[in-house]
């Protein structure tokens, strides 16, 4: 899960994949602005055939606390 999210945020912000780590922060630390959150959201609902929560959504500011949603998602 980790890589494929991974993948899709460098389709979205243009930084070194090694940089994105779990501890990394969407905004602080991956240039992520509230659209480019958004769209990535969209992507993950159809790449993973899930349906997000916005207001859990909200709550996630790290790639790892993403990657424990989407995998809480598809179970």
């Amino acid at each position: 899960m980790f890589d494929q999210l991974k993948e899709l945020i460098c389709n979205y912000v243009d930084v070194d994949p090694a940089s994105i780590t779990p501890e990394a922060k969407f905004i602080e630390d991956l240039g992520f602005n509230s659209y480019d959150f958004m769209s990535l959201l969209g992507e993950l609902e159809s790449t993973f055939d899930i349906t997000v929560n916005e207001e859990d959504v909200m709550k996630i500011t790290t790639v790892q606390e993403a990657v424990d949603y989407l995998e809480k998602l598809k179970k």
